[in-house]
């Protein structure tokens, strides 16, 4: 392929998706998630992607999905979960379903791919949040993996000098886990309070498309009200 490779998880949706409609043009595209038709739904819009399938908790599947890969040029995380609530009430399984996705399998696959990478002088993206800069109440647990991801981050920057890596923290954003989120909080959906998921992406496009002697470590993006339809 004479093109750059990109591989973003949690493609079928949401951030992940605006990110591979934006880097469609320039990056040919593995479009990783677990539900299958939406991921070939998307691929056939964009034409230079193809859907990559695969539990990203489940280490034998990760490591039998990466096995065939022989270019990467950006990974881009973009899956995650956030089940909000008390402290007191957040059991082990919980904490354990959180970071695991949020955390652990980000480590793991980004080691996988980590000789790709390498070899390419590349890019690995994390969608951190807000949550991972601030921690509020019933949020723990979601932050506390947003704050491992961004030691993740900044730990992979120091050990491997010739890789850029970005941390991009978006304040709300108008997706599907939002949806979730605020039916949690039991609050109101207000669209026009929270950030368009491409905004958010052409912010991960930016860092990606950064000249060469530029490396864009860290992106706080924050919605800006607008009044409401």
């Amino acid at each position: 392929m004479s093109r750059p490779v990109a591989l973003i998880t949690g493609a079928s949706r949401g951030i992940g998706a605006a990110v591979a409609r934006v880097l469609a043009p320039t990056h040919d595209l593995l479009l990783g998630g677990r539900d299958e038709a939406a991921l070939a739904e998307l691929a056939g819009s964009l034409g230079s992607a193809r859907p990559w399938p695969v539990e990203l908790t489940d280490p034998g599947a990760l490591a039998a999905a990466t096995a065939d890969l022989t270019r990467l040029d950006v990974l881009v995380h973009s899956a995650g979960i956030a089940e909000l609530g008390p402290l007191a009430e957040a059991g082990a399984d919980v904490w354990r379903r959180t970071l695991d996705l949020n955390v652990v399998a980000v480590a793991e696959l980004t080691r996988l791919v980590l000789p790709l990478l390498r070899a390419a002088r590349g890019h690995v993206v994390l969608i951190n949040s807000g949550a991972g800069l601030r921690a509020n109440a019933d949020w723990g647990v979601y932050a506390a993996s947003k704050f491992a991801l961004r030691a993740y981050g900044d730990v992979l920057r120091a050990e491997e000098e010739d890789l850029r890596v970005t941390s991009v923290h978006p304040g709300r954003v108008d997706t599907d886990m939002q949806r979730g989120v605020r039916a949690q909080q039991s609050g109101d959906y207000q669209p026009h309070l929270y950030l368009h998921a491409d905004s958010v992406a052409r912010a991960v496009a930016t860092a990606v498309h950064a000249s060469e002697d530029a490396h864009v470590t860290d992106v706080v993006v924050r919605p800006r009200p607008r009044p409401s339809s």
